[in-house]
C-alpha cells in the first residue's frame, strides 16, 4: 500500500478543500479544518494536510 501524499499547511485555522486533483480522476470536493492534533485526511483519497513545522508534519514525514 501507497503511504498517502502529505501536504503542508501554513495556517492553522484556514479551512481545506481537497477535490483528489487529476481533474476529472479526481473526487468530490470536501472542506474540513485541521484538528488538535494538527492533521487532518481526506476521507475519499487518503491525502494527510499537517501544519507545517508541527509534530504532525515531522512524524508523517518520517513514516512516509
Amino acid at each position: 500500500m501507497q503511504a498517502p501524499e502529505v501536504i503542508s499547511v501554513e495556517d492553522p485555522e484556514e479551512r481545506l478543500s481537497c477535490d483528489g486533483g487529476g481533474g476529472a480522476l479526481g473526487h468530490p470536493t470536501v472542506y474540513f479544518s485541521l484538528g488538535d492534533d494538527h492533521q487532518a485526511d481526506c476521507y475519499y483519497c487518503g491525502r494527510r494536510y499537517v501544519l507545517k513545522g508541527s509534530e504532525a508534519e515531522t512524524r508523517a514525514r518520517t513514516d512516509a
